[in-house]
């Protein structure tokens, strides 16, 4: 005899666990099944856990500002205590170069002040006192080290930057997805490790569960794909691709560790920053290390991995090494690694890179796809959107034809989750790369 549950999850990274805290609060009997040992040890594992409230939409950046709000106030949101202890927000803020790029951050910082987002108008000055080791010079459009020009200034300087103070990240994004898992077994979620989905079970009228490797048969009216990388197999296994117009694939993605740069930061002023200038952001990293990764130029290859299962992907390659360079454009004291030290993982990219939380053309498949990269600040909304969707939808309405909209209680503001659909065309708003 199968087991059964009001609604099986595929994947327990981040999202996944939130949507199995937020369903279970709801009365759902949730059950998650991951490839992994343990809850957030896929991609969530190789996350740089930003967490900022600015992006190049005004729904993407409602999203972000909500969301924070539960990252801050995060033992009072899971309502449980963890063995293993809390994850920890580190509310450092975020700097965010003025650019050509960025079309000077006009655009985001309307929308701040649209939706009461605090944000600091940085001149040239403030930057220097707070970041002397920096350079100023402007060196876009971005170049790889075979190129001509590399690594030389092209003219002038950047003249201010925007600093957003309620920005920052979490020191330990498994185990923010281990707080989850707990949070939402103590509402009677369950969760299945070191098990792979290999059949959506389906009749004429809708899914009906899942099939394991093992040949276990798990029955369930509802199945959310929330599998990371591995979504795009799974919603070609539940045959859904054909309404869909926008898709998600598995990006590979390097970030570089290197020693924190000599008078880099002014004396207790480390933060966040993104300078789409050199195409790099970075943040504080452990033992007083950098953390540097790539904000996707178009001079650099996108390394697409068809079998996220597979070991192809995994190595470090001169991609991590030429970021590190980038980087010392800015910081002439940062040091080039010969060996690279960092994480390589996997991104689940959608073409506008902007999530899918959405229904499917199968009743009772749902999808909470093309969400690395830039979605793990966002868990604890993607885990209501998908908790509220999948209740709309299971009681007779029409995401479609009638969009869902939620009205998110910190800021106030109804989110239309049509934004997020499977069928909407690319939105050119968006800045097509990590930062959403």
């Amino acid at each position: 005899m199968s087991r059964t549950a009001d609604a099986i999850i595929i994947g327990a990274g981040v999202i996944g666990a939130a949507v199995a805290f937020e369903m279970a609060k709801k009365g759902f009997k949730t059950l998650n099944i991951d490839a992994n040992g343990e809850a957030g040890h896929g991609s969530t594992a190789a996350s740089c856990a930003v967490i900022r409230v600015h992006y190049s939409t005004l729904e993407g950046t409602a999203l972000a500002y909500e969301a924070y709000h539960y990252w801050r106030n995060w033992g009072e949101y899971l309502e449980i205590r963890d063995e293993r202890g809390l994850a920890e927000f580190l509310e450092l803020g975020c700097l965010v170069m003025k650019t050509d790029q960025n079309d000077h951050m006009k655009k985001q910082t309307q929308i701040c002040e649209q939706l009461g987002v605090v944000y600091e108008d940085w001149d040239e000055a403030a930057i220097r006192a707070r970041l002397p080791g920096c350079r100023l010079d402007r060196f876009s459009p971005a170049k790889r080290p075979e190129d001509v020009g590399f690594g030389e200034p092209t003219g002038g300087k950047l003249e201010g930057a925007i600093f957003f103070p309620n920005a920052g990240y979490v020191n330990d994004p498994a185990l923010s997805t281990h707080n989850l898992q707990r949070a939402a077994e103590a509402k009677g979620a369950e969760f299945l490790f070191n098990s792979t989905v290999t059949e959506i079970l389906r009749t004429a009228t809708g899914t009906t569960g899942v099939r394991l490797a093992s040949g276990e048969k798990l029955s369930s009216p509802v199945v959310i794909n929330v599998a990371g990388p591995a979504s795009n197999k799974i919603n070609q296994m539940a045959d859904v691709t054909g309404d869909m117009s926008i898709r998600t694939q598995a990006m590979k993605q390097e970030v570089v560790h290197v020693p924190m740069p000599e008078g880099y930061f002014a004396d207790g002023s480390k933060f966040l920053i993104s300078d789409s200038d050199t195409f790099l952001y970075c943040r504080p990293e452990k033992s007083d290390h950098l953390l540097i990764g790539s904000e996707d130029p178009s001079c650099d290859d996108h390394v697409w991995v068809d079998d996220p299962e597979g070991d192809d992907w995994r190595d470090f390659t001169e991609q991590s090494r030429i970021q590190a360079m980038r980087m010392a454009q800015r910081v002439p004291t940062i040091g080039i690694p010969n060996y690279p030290r960092g994480v390589v993982g996997l991104y689940d990219v959608a073409d506008d890179w902007i999530p899918i939380y959405d229904r499917s053309s199968l009743p009772g498949f749902y999808m909470a796809c093309g969400t690395s990269g830039n979605q793990y600040k966002n868990a604890p909304m993607a885990g209501k959107m998908m908790a509220a969707l999948v209740e709309y939808c299971e009681g007779g309405n029409d995401h479609d034809s009638r969009p869902l909209t939620i009205r998110m209680p910190y800021t106030g503001i109804d989110l239309d989750i049509g934004f997020f659909s499977r069928k909407r065309p690319v939105n050119q708003d968006s800045s097509f790369s990590v930062l959403g």
